[in-house]
């Protein structure tokens, strides 16, 4: 019987179902990679952890909100701190944070009637963006380049003997 998948396949797909599926911790935690997270006006979580993904808290959180690499709309309580790396944290009106409001590449829109009890710090710009990502990148660069580079070099063209 011929085989149609290589054998590395199971363990990707496997893999990708893993990293697809929400991961439930203890006291309402919740752990998403590439899913947004939504929380319902009268719905209480704790702790809210999404890479590759959005947060949306409209109901209250009693502990700490991480997006990595997408954005946080609060319009609920965060009893913790609301921290966004690679993207954006938007406060809504009702918005009320106990803790700090950190974003690290991102912008932070705060509507005048929303409460932060903690201190707020936004580090955005070109700079910290390619310190995100251009700078942990550069080892494959330099790798890719040094194969294009052997790849055209060993392309001369080969003199013809006649």
């Amino acid at each position: 019987m011929p085989k149609l998948l290589p054998r590395s396949s199971p363990w990707l797909l496997l893999f990708a179902l893993l990293a697809s599926l929400p991961l439930h911790a203890g006291n309402g935690d919740r752990v998403h990679f590439g899913k947004s997270i939504d929380v319902a006006d009268d719905e209480r979580t704790g702790d809210l952890v999404c890479i590759g993904c959005s947060i949306r808290v409209e109901g209250t959180c009693e502990g700490d909100i991480v997006a990595i690499g997408g954005s946080i709309a609060l319009e609920g309580d965060a009893q913790g701190d609301v921290v966004a790396v690679g993207g954006s944290i938007r406060l809504g009106e009702n918005a009320v944070v106990a803790g700090d409001v950190v974003t690290v590449g991102g912008r932070l829109w705060r509507h005048p009637n929303a409460v932060v009890r903690g201190t707020i710090s936004t580090q955005s710009g070109v700079l910290i963006i390619l310190g995100l990502v251009v700078i942990p990148l550069l080892p494959v660069i330099v790798v890719v380049a040094l194969i294009v580079w052997l790849i055209n070099r060993n392309r001369r063209p080969v003199p013809i003997e006649r």
